[in-house]
């Protein structure tokens, strides 16, 4: 290294920069200096103190420690740089976890209210669902209740009307008790359609499986409906496919239902027409015959726009405001009772043209099982002996009428108001069959018939009473009760049971 004091010269070219925090300019030689073969293969800087001191010390590099000077320049440059980078990595990163914990923070919160929140709904839920229930329970012990209470004195009202008819065969054509007892069988249909429509939705039906002939339930379904046709001047036509066999198995009680809703608003809807009943047999798969019924009218039919919602609980389509048309429950009931059947209904109309329902069922056919379940239902109803009923029944009204009725078909009838009264005429008498009330004062049906049992009485008992067969079916079947008819009931249906019951007896 050389190291040398001169002045500076005119040919200097000059530049400033920053040096050890200290304002300096570095100039190059001349060229006269650059040219000397001394320091030709130098590069040569020319310091002076920008502090103007009179002497100006000037100090010669060689090339190499320029060189090692410029990289460790640009290494610390590099460092710098690099160190920068770091920072500032380290800095977006601290921002990102920070950002990260104040949103886990957030979502914990989030979280936690969350929690709380779907605690109280799922806690409201609860209380609500118990509500609904309890609510539920209550309802369907309401419609029981009072379809008892209503079922008990129509059973006097239709009771005494057939009594009449029977007694004074004058006032058969009497158009006054002829609406008497239409206006009770009215009543008692409607208590029934609400009580079928709560069982319904209380999924508490279950079809039964009955031998039965298809022609016989379509005519006394028939002959059943020919008042309320002879009002509107209407006709029904039964038209039955004769491939179908005489006796199928099903569950023809709500077959009945079915078809007498449906035949029943074809009425209503109708003046001076027809209403056919046609049943025809579609096809049979092994054992099963599928048959399709069809109710058709030509009354005043159904606009497009309103036969979407006619199968909905309480609507009642073009109902004028001098009409009696019902709840508006019987296409409801249909459609359910059809579901029930894995069935479904279809309906063609116009309005001015009438209106068609089809729907299909199938029934089981089978011989052998037909012919054994009738064999056990003949019984010879000529027989010469005497059978003698005891009726338990607090009604002193239905004691007549369930006495009268009972006397008619020549049997001998006794009667008490409840079951105490039962127990002791039961230690002096012989009774072939007990027709036993449910709901009495003192002691019920259920508690009176076992007290029969517990003293080794083994006579057949009938439930007679205004309950629903399935809500008591299971309490008298383990009292000890062998059969239950509902009032107001078909006396030939009575009989057949009480026969069927002392011939296995």
């Amino acid at each position: 290294m050389l190291s040398h004091t001169i002045k500076s010269s005119e040919n200097e070219i000059i530049k400033f920069t920053n040096l050890a925090g200290r304002f300096v300019k570095i100039v190059d030689l001349p060229k006269s200096i650059l040219q000397n073969e001394e320091y030709f293969a130098l590069k040569f800087y020319y310091i002076t103190l920008a502090d103007n001191s009179e002497s100006e010390k000037v100090t010669f590099y060689d090339q190499k420690t320029i060189d090692k000077i410029e990289n460790d320049k640009f290494a610390k440059q590099e460092s710098l740089r690099k160190s920068k980078v770091i920072v500032v990595l380290f800095v977006v990163i601290l921002l990102f976890l920070l950002v990260l914990l104040y949103s886990l923070f957030k979502a914990n919160n989030f979280k936690k209210k969350a929690n709380a929140e779907l605690s109280q709904t799922l806690i409201a839920l609860t209380i609500a669902k118990e509500k609904a229930e309890e609510a539920s329970i209550l309802k369907s012990q309401f419609v029981s209740t009072i379809s008892h209470e209503l079922r008990t004195p129509l059973y006097g009202v239709v009771g005494i009307t057939n009594m009449l008819l029977d007694e004074h065969k004058e006032l058969a054509n009497s158009p006054h008790l002829i609406s008497l007892k239409f206006s009770a069988r009215y009543l008692l249909s409607l208590v029934n359609d609400i009580l079928q429509i709560n069982k319904i939705e209380d999924n508490r039906i279950v079809l039964e499986s009955m031998t039965f002939n298809i022609s016989d339930e379509i005519n006394m379904i028939k002959n059943s409906l020919s008042f309320i046709a002879k009002n509107n001047n209407n006709f029904i036509i039964v038209s039955i496919d004769p491939a179908i066999p005489e006796y199928l198995i099903g569950d023809k009680l709500r077959l009945s239902q079915i078809i007498m809703n449906l035949v029943s608003n074809a009425l209503k809807f109708t003046n001076d027409g027809e209403i056919l009943i046609k049943v025809n047999l579609v096809k049979v798969e092994q054992d099963l015959h599928f048959i399709e019924f069809v109710v058709k009218d030509n009354g005043i039919g159904i606009a497009p726009e309103d036969q979407y919602k006619i199968f909905d609980k309480f609507i009642q389509v073009g109902r004028k405001e001098t009409d009696y048309q019902g709840t508006g429950l019987g296409l409801s009931i249909v459609k359910q009772l059809l579901g029930l059947f894995d069935s479904t209904i279809s309906l063609q109309s116009a309005i001015g043209q009438g209106t068609t329902f089809k729907f299909t069922i199938a029934f089981e056919f089978n011989p052998e099982k037909t012919n054994e379940i009738i064999n056990n239902i003949l019984v010879d109803l000529k027989t010469a002996q005497i059978i003698n009923i005891l009726v338990v029944e607090d009604n002193h009204i239905n004691q007549m009428v369930t006495r009268k009725t009972i006397e008619k078909n020549n049997y001998k009838c006794s009667v008490v108001d409840n079951g105490y009264a039962a127990l002791e005429i039961l230690d002096k008498e012989n009774f072939d069959v007990i027709l036993m009330d449910i709901n009495m004062p003192l002691i019920n049906g259920f508690e009176t018939t076992r007290k029969i049992r517990l003293k080794g009485i083994d006579i057949p008992i009938v439930a007679l009473t205004a309950f629903d067969k399935t809500e008591i079916t299971e309490e008298a079947l383990s009292a000890g009760i062998n059969d239950i008819i509902i009032k107001p009931f078909d006396a030939s249906k009575l009989f057949n049971i009480i026969n069927i019951l002392i011939s296995k007896n």
